[in-house]
């Protein structure tokens, strides 16, 4: 009767790393590193002998030296007399401040076209077509240059020439829109402004949470729970009662004519408006064909059957249509999102001081220190596209259909 053995180990050899299907691929992958970190090197080590022969050395403390020029648009205390440093996280401030916004609106231009698109409403759904083919097929530097045109020399001056009456188009007496940019009223925080922005920030969770709990209601059950209007109510009724509570801590400053400009509120430049607006729109014509995509991407029978169901078109669409079609449109979405980032560079023909103005253009200039500044323009925008990407990678993960 004959036994089964095992059969003996065989001993590791070299010509496994290229033979052997369990290690070729480490093989190539640690040549490709050594590859690529051997370039990394010869090209660091030239640039070092090449500044040394003549007589320059890589060295970031001239960030430390006064800058010695202003401006016009800060979210921080900045003047001429700052150094470097603070005028680099000024423009940093500043790019992250439209790209912010400019996602903000993007997303909301592209998810109404791309829905309308698709409207039966022939005129609705060609004027969105219209939309989509003229505003992308346009380079976004163009329609910075256009809507910067328009505001400088449509919208009016703060004051006429001879100073007698106040031209600006005022709404409500609270927001003035001028050639020189739109003012609005700024908050003057007052003791116990905090506890009312925390209320606030809880009210905003709540509306998530009661939201997402609907949701599960009514997948778990059926049952279908009224959410607009409660979404409202914890927006604006607990902010209001705690501001009225804690003795209205905040307040608002109202722009006001004070010679040839507005003084006091907070000034909205004509530079940031028109890179915003610019932006908004030129990425809202591609998010709304990655929406309009989505969409059809989602199976018809899955509408007919919400609608056999007695579901109205609108509850379809964000109940049963948009949740699927997420999967399809988030991926090009990030896409958006970073171009809107990279294009924000674009801020310099407009004169907005972003970091690609203040540290890739006046500090470079002042400083003569090329290298250091383009090594931390592009680590910045590095970092904030791989942020950009983390961050939605994660909601699109979340976003996946997940079988039972």
């Amino acid at each position: 009767m004959s036994s089964i053995t095992d059969p003996p180990e065989s001993t590791f050899r070299l010509s496994m790393l290229i033979n052997d299907t369990r290690y070729r691929s480490l093989t190539f992958q640690a040549i490709a590193a050594i590859v690529i970190a051997l370039a990394f090197w010869y090209l660091g080590n030239n640039l070092i002998q090449n500044l040394r022969a003549a007589g320059l050395n890589i060295s970031f403390s001239f960030l430390d030296s006064v800058s010695g020029y202003d401006i016009n648009q800060t979210l921080i205390a900045y003047d001429s007399q700052s150094t470097h440093a603070s005028a680099a996280i000024v423009g940093i401030l500043n790019t992250l401040l439209v790209a912010v916004l400019a996602c903000v609106t993007a997303t909301f231009f592209g998810v109404i076209a791309g829905v309308l698109r698709l409207s039966n409403n022939w005129l609705v759904g060609k004027l969105m077509a219209f939309y989509v083919e003229i505003f992308r097929n346009i380079p976004v530097l163009i329609w910075i240059i256009i809507i910067f045109t328009i505001m400088t020399n449509v919208m009016p001056a703060p004051r006429d020439f001879r100073g007698d009456s106040p031209e600006a188009s005022m709404l409500f007496d609270a927001f003035a829109f001028t050639n020189r940019g739109v003012y609005i009223p700024a908050p003057i925080w007052g003791a116990g402004s905090l506890v009312v922005v925390l209320t606030f920030v809880a009210s905003i969770v709540g509306i998530f949470a009661f939201r997402r709990y609907a949701t599960k209601l009514l997948f778990d059950t059926g049952r279908l729970l009224p959410t607009f209007w409660p979404s409202v109510g914890l927006f604006f009724v607990p902010v209001i009662l705690m501001h009225f509570i804690m003795g209205q801590p905040i307040t608002l400053d109202y722009p006001a004519l004070s010679g040839f400009n507005f003084s006091g509120g907070t000034q909205l430049g004509g530079p940031l408006i028109a890179l915003w607006f610019a932006l908004s729109i030129y990425t809202g014509a591609f998010i709304a064909e990655n929406v309009r995509a989505g969409i059809q991407a989602v199976s018809r029978g899955q509408t007919e059957a919400a609608a056999a169901l007695g579901m109205r078109p609108g509850r379809i669409m964000s109940l049963v249509v948009l949740p699927q079609a997420l999967r399809v449109i988030i991926p090009p979405l990030i896409s958006q999102y970073l171009n809107i980032t990279k294009n924000s560079s674009l801020a310099i023909a407009v004169g907005y001081a972003d970091v690609t103005a203040t540290l890739g253009g006046i500090t470079l200039n002042q400083t003569g220190r090329a290298i250091e500044c383009i090594l931390l323009l592009m680590l910045f925008y590095l970092t904030i596209s791989l942020t950009i990407s983390g961050v939605m990678n994660v909601y699109n993960n979340a976003m996946k259909l997940k079988e039972r």
